[in-house]
């Protein structure tokens, strides 16, 4: 499937990242958190993913999520936790995510079962090293059930991902609202990124002004070259830092891995919108939701 980890790593993440991003885009993962009292769709996602932080404040969120405004993350946290505990908020997320999945992911048990077993070994072995969120994540217990586990390993390397992205943003020498800006430049509607990071017209200006400072955009707001290649750059570092629980698998464990995990990808993505804020690519040509 794939000739390098690194390469194993980019071709993996649009297969297990759908199974994850249900906890976003499906109505039970929204459904949960309402009927428990936390109302509009930011009061669940900062609590539900949050949550194995403790019952923090703003500030080591907007570090560890890095694309949201500060602004954005304070309006939620740290009061959601009067509304829900950490712990409560962690039972909300996995409930509204594995009914998520026995709804999306019906006749396909057996597989669910099999992924989640092929799965598990690899993101309960990742390294926490200068990773915050795949430590707090790596701290909690694994479901016992198919759907639960499936989706705790999937959130696992996805979390393993982001923290490696965050780093190599990090040392590209971008800021959160700089790296969405330059997203928006390249590849990806402004219309699916400041909105849902709660940038504000003025912040998201400023941003494309450093942008423009550095050559990495146009005057009219295309990325340059140089833009282009530093996007190609931070994405061939988080490859390489996402690369590691890819290692131990042969070529045919790959493909076999891969295989089984493409139907419930592809099952897990009606459930999206392609663009999405996350820039998941749609390389399956996965259905729109209906809806």
């Amino acid at each position: 499937m794939a000739d390098s980890p690194a390469a194993t790593a980019r071709a993996m993440w649009p297969l297990f990242e759908p199974i994850h991003a249900v906890t976003y885009f499906a109505p039970e993962a929204l459904a949960a958190y309402e009927d428990a009292g936390l109302r509009g769709f930011w009061r669940g996602y900062f609590a539900g993913r949050a949550a194995p932080l403790g019952p923090v404040g703003p500030e080591p969120v907007v570090a560890a999520f890095f694309g949201f405004a500060p602004a954005m993350v304070a309006r939620a946290l740290p009061a959601v936790w009067a509304l829900a505990a950490p712990e409560r908020a962690l039972e909300l997320r996995r409930a509204g995510a594995t009914a998520a999945l026995t709804r999306l992911l019906a006749g396909y048990e057996h597989e669910v079962e099999r992924a989640a077993e092929a799965l598990a070994p690899l993101a309960a072995g990742l390294d926490h090293a200068g990773r915050v969120l795949t430590a707090a994540y790596g701290a909690l217990d694994f479901p016992t059930d198919p759907a639960g586990r499936l989706w705790h390993a999937a959130t696992l390397l996805r979390e393993h991902r982001g923290d490696g992205h965050v780093a190599a943003l990090v040392a590209a020498g971008l800021d959160g609202c700089e790296t969405l800006a330059l997203r928006a430049a390249a590849d990806l509607p402004r219309a699916e990124l400041q909105p849902y990071r709660g940038w504000t017209d003025e912040e998201w200006e400023a941003a494309e002004h450093r942008l423009l400072e550095r050559g990495l955009v146009t005057p009219e707001g295309s990325a340059t070259d140089a833009g282009r290649d530093l996007l190609r750059t931070v994405e061939a570092a988080t490859d390489r830092a996402a690369e590691r629980p890819w290692r131990t698998l042969g070529p045919e464990e790959v493909a076999r891995l891969a295989g089984l995990l493409r139907p419930l990808a592809a099952a897990c993505g009606t459930a999206l919108r392609f663009p999405n804020p996350m820039g998941l690519p749609n390389p399956m040509g996965l259905p729109k939701p209906v809806g």
